[in-house]
């Protein structure tokens, strides 16, 4: 099988690359320089999940919601259902394997009658929920960077430096245009940064997990690590069950992401079998990573009300408190535990640069398929075969969906529950039409699930079902316009949105996937 490359006029045969041979099979030429290898693949997904990112962000809401029971062994519960889905998605992709990702799984599998609504839908959750995880994880790094301000200069008891939120959305601004400019270099170089991040989260992981507790002049039992169950912070919140289950919200969070390596795919070597294996191993590896990371930070862990205390050091954020006073209380000083603060910093940082990356494919993928205003302009590629367009407007939409933020930190968190619920929406959708109206039409890839396909496939269906339910359950009681649960809303707006887009005006011109090879 040969055929002639519109770029280059050169020859590409089937043989050369499997990668490039499928995705000229479902219809598009090759125009991302396709460069990666399966390591680099997985470096992207690997350092979006970020463990030093997620924990550190959402640590405060293990703590507050169960404690080391829900930190423990909520990981462990999140992280096999995570995997579930991850296999199924991994299956798809490895039939499907371009930069559209779920939406063009969601188009393939619905049949032709109903491939442009469910792409519709499935784009815009996904790269919505994309744009919503950058938000998150850059405004994270702002807040973090604060923190270590604020103990550097003596700590929120101490009359340290407490920056105000316009200080804290400058910074998160900031990083979000460093990121931009280092998303505008060539693929091989991001490729570069990814591995590095990868390594510098599994060398950061586990230097921190054994140096604080070791460091740390007080330690927890092993029984409290394993059994204690905090319910004392939990905001009115009698039902134990309850309490544990809005814990989980901090392990589910963090195992998010990973469809990067899908929406890396067109820019992978062999991407009907490395995209998968990229999805998997970053999975698998963050769960055993991720779950090391925690029993090591919590084992540093005594007194929960004070970490959680906003008169604190760290003005009661948790793992910022935990390595300042790891280091304070054995040398006197805290400037170890800010330099281990550092560490995760840069953690972050790396998962922001590659959260734009997947973010810039999704929207050049969705606009050279015409669902996106101005679509013409977001799919075009620079002489460095990088989509330059549509990383600035990721980085603007990440921007602008911090901007609540100013008003009201409710309002912020109801904007990035979307990143959670959202896209988890967006992963189980083509999963669901896998195991229903494609169960016996899918054509398997070289990667596949075998006879356990549909069942792997149903239960991860359910699981996201499940969360999406128990994450929209109220956080507080009594329930006021302070402490409500705005997830459902965010949810329920984005979907409401995207149908009666929908129904008011793509039904008349969008077709979904659109073949960009002349016949």
């Amino acid at each position: 099988m040969a055929w002639k490359n519109e770029e280059n006029g050169s020859l590409e045969t089937g043989a050369q690359d499997s990668g490039h041979a499928r995705l000229h099979e479902l219809g598009y030429k090759q125009e991302l320089k396709r460069d990666l290898s399966v390591i680099s693949n997985f470096a992207f997904s690997f350092s979006i999940i970020s463990i030093l990112t997620g924990v550190t962000t959402l640590y405060n809401t293990g703590l507050t919601f169960g404690g080391p029971v829900a930190t423990t062994y909520g990981w462990l519960i999140a992280g096999f259902f995570s995997m579930l889905v991850g296999l199924s998605m991994a299956e798809i992709c490895s039939s499907y394997p371009t930069s559209g990702g779920l939406y063009y799984w969601s188009a393939r599998l619905s049949g032709k009658d109903w491939a442009p609504f469910a792409s519709w839908i499935t784009g815009w959750f996904n790269i919505v929920g994309q744009w919503a995880v950058t938000t998150s994880v850059d405004f994270s790094l702002a807040q973090l960077v604060q923190v270590i301000i604020l103990l550097s200069t003596g700590g929120a008891n101490g009359g340290g430096y407490q920056a105000s939120k316009y200080v804290v959305i400058g910074f998160h601004g900031g990083f979000l245009l460093l990121h931009a400019l280092l998303n505008c270099l060539p693929i091989s170089w991001l490729s570069l940064f990814g591995q590095i991040a990868a390594a510098w989260n599994v060398l950061g992981v586990f230097v921190l997990m054994i140096l604080i507790p070791f460091v740390a002049t007080k330690r927890a039992s092993i029984e409290f690590v394993f059994t204690h169950f905090n319910s004392e912070n939990s905001a009115g919140i009698q039902s134990r069950p309850y309490i544990f289950v809005l814990g989980l919200l901090m392990s589910q969070y963090s195992l998010t992401g990973y469809d990067a390596s899908a929406h890396m795919t067109e820019e992978t070597k062999n991407a009907d079998k490395n995209g998968p294996k990229g999805i998997i191993s970053a999975i698998g590896i963050s769960i055993i990573v991720g779950w090391a990371y925690l029993l090591g930070i919590t084992f540093a862990v005594t007194d929960i009300p004070s970490l959680l205390n906003a008169e604190n050091h760290a003005g009661g954020y948790a793992i910022a408190e935990v390595f300042y006073l790891a280091f304070k209380e054995r040398f006197g000083s805290g400037t170890g535990g800010i330099i281990c603060l550092g560490v995760v910093a840069v953690a972050i940082f790396f998962c922001g640069m590659s959260s734009v990356t997947s973010n810039s494919r999704m929207a050049y993928a969705f606009s050279r398929d015409g669902a996106m205003p101005f679509s013409s302009l977001w799919h075009k590629v620079n002489k460095q075969d990088v989509p330059i367009n549509a990383v600035w407007l990721s980085v603007v939409m990440s921007f602008c969906m911090a901007l609540p933020s100013l008003d009201s930190l409710v309002a912020f968190q109801a904007m990035v529950s979307i990143a959670t619920v959202g896209l988890y929406i967006a992963y189980a959708f083509p999963i669901l039409l896998r195991v229903t109206l494609a169960r016996k039409s899918f054509v398997r890839g070289p990667f596949n699930l075998g006879r356990y396909s549909l069942l792997v496939g149903w239960v991860a269906v359910l699981w996201v079902a499940t969360i999406t339910v128990l994450f929209s359950l109220p956080v507080a009681y009594p329930v006021t316009k302070d402490t409500l649960n705005y997830t459902p809303a965010a949810v329920g707006g984005l979907l409401i949105l995207t149908v009666s887009s929908w129904i008011l005006s793509a039904r008349h011109w969008f077709r979904g996937p659109i073949s960009n090879i002349d016949s």
